[in-house]
């Protein structure tokens, strides 16, 4: 495990050290702030800014990517300069001034910007602490991240609920100073917990940094190989990142969302139904995949990505022929299609998201795993600067031939997918990950 050893304060809470408890809030938080915001971005550039919904899409689109983009860097000034713990704090401090300039519509732009930066540090320093808290040969290390992964998706169950409701009711700055708040919780909780936390290990200097073995051919090979499937990655993207780009503008837009004659649903929570989905059908499809290994059955990696991305594209042409039927009748969609489009979606991406990380892990040749990492990361930028760019295309097409042209996007990539894991021999002889689910960020 760490070359620090465990956290200094051996202490148990829940059956697990008493640090991944205050890594499990500290991540809760974090997420309840980071998709409050998302939540209400789109909403807000359209209804409040006046942004053009085209331009919104790509800001949108730009943003997400660079989300992605900023914790390649932030890790490497972790772990060379600062330290996580530094970089968690500096990072957490950062975000919640950017979920605060929020509240300045003068500040909106730079306000992304921190961010941004702020989830650089944040993000990648936080999660690398869990190896350090348990001894080498602990049976709970095994599950740990799963526990760590709950934090993630209560988080962002939570988010669309309180900050969304507080926007679309009160106002959309009241949205973001709640998730302002949430961001300073979650740094609260941290430096309380701080003592549970593994000690910083003495950084090296260049003088004394090990020196890695070139790169021979098989590794060569593997690192084509993870590329070439980060590409299709990309394409996937494209289809799976329009959650709170255009599925957003078509909840406000084309869904009746009257449930009784005084109330209807906010637009905002169904952005929930992602992660509680991820609540219900993760043990489900581990149960299964597990009994299917017990009698000998083992689905090839990518064709169950590839599977992943055929479901994600059926129900994008699903929400296309009910887009288009509601349209032709001159009436808004009923709730309950939305509802069971993010049930069929979010079974799709547990088939691809975390399947692929696992993959990207198990391929990675030896020493080279944070670079292999990288390149995942670089998946989710790309993908989102797509994503951004079919969204400009919600207001010039109609919306039911749109999702159609979404639902073709991700059934590319499941084809490219299917194509090479029937062609590729990595992923039919590697060895179940234990893998843990995130939502997309």
């Amino acid at each position: 495990m760490s070359d620090t050893g465990p956290a200094p304060r051996e202490r148990n809470w829940f059956g697990h050290p008493a640090g991944l408890t205050v890594l499990f809030l500290t991540e809760m938080w974090e997420m309840f702030s980071f998709f409050g915001m998302r939540a209400l971005l789109v909403y807000y550039m359209t209804k409040r800014l006046d942004i053009h919904q085209e331009t919104a899409s790509l800001i949108y689109g730009a943003y997400a990517a660079f989300v992605y983009f900023t914790p390649i860097f932030g890790g490497v000034v972790a772990d060379r300069w600062l330290g996580k713990r530094k970089a968690v704090i500096i990072g957490g401090a950062t975000m919640a001034l950017g979920h605060f300039m929020m509240a300045s519509e003068a500040l909106f732009y730079p306000a992304l910007a921190t961010i941004a930066l702020g989830n650089g540090l944040f993000l990648p320093s936080l999660a690398s602490q869990i190896e350090g808290l348990y001894r080498e040969g602990d049976p709970r290390s095994k599950s740990a991240y799963n526990v760590y992964y709950v934090g993630v998706n209560l988080g962002a169950f939570l988010a669309p609920l309180v900050c969304g409701s507080l926007g679309e009711i009160y106002g959309w700055h009241w949205g973001f100073a709640a998730a302002g708040i949430g961001m300073l919780l979650s740094l609260i909780i941290y430096m309380a917990g701080s003592r549970y936390l593994p000690k910083e290990p003495t950084r090296m200097t260049s003088s004394v940094m090990p020196v890695r073995a070139p790169l021979d051919q098989t590794a060569r090979q593997r690192f084509l190989f993870l590329i070439g499937i980060a590409a299709i990655v990309v394409v996937f993207r494209g289809a799976y990142e329009q959650v709170g780009n255009t599925i957003a503008l078509w909840a406000d837009e084309g869904v009746n969302r009257h449930v009784t004659a005084t109330w209807s649903i906010p637009m905002t929570w169904f952005q929930s139904l992602d992660p509680l989905m991820v609540f219900f059908a993760t043990p489900l499809l581990l149960a299964r995949w597990s009994r299917l290994a017990k009698r000998g059955i083992e689905t090839p990696w990518l064709h169950k990505m590839a599977f992943g991305a055929a479901t994600v594209g059926l129900s994008y042409l699903v929400l296309a022929a009910v887009t288009a039927w509601s349209e032709a009748h001159g009436i808004r969609a009923h709730w309950a299609w939305l509802a069971g489009w993010f049930v069929l979606m979010t079974v799709g991406e547990l088939y691809i998201l975390p399947v692929g990380l696992g993959l990207f892990g198990r391929v990675a040749p030896s020493g080279f795993r944070a670079t292999c990492m990288a390149i995942w990361f670089f998946a989710g930028f790309f993908g989102n600067l797509l994503a951004g760019a079919l969204g400009t295309l919600w207001g010039q097409l109609p919306h039911g031939w749109f999702f159609t042209l979404i639902g073709a996007v991700a059934g590319l990539a499941a084809t490219l997918l299917y194509i090479a894991g029937s062609r590729a021999g990595y992923s039919e002889n590697l060895v179940s990950a234990g893998l843990a689910t995130m939502p997309s960020r």
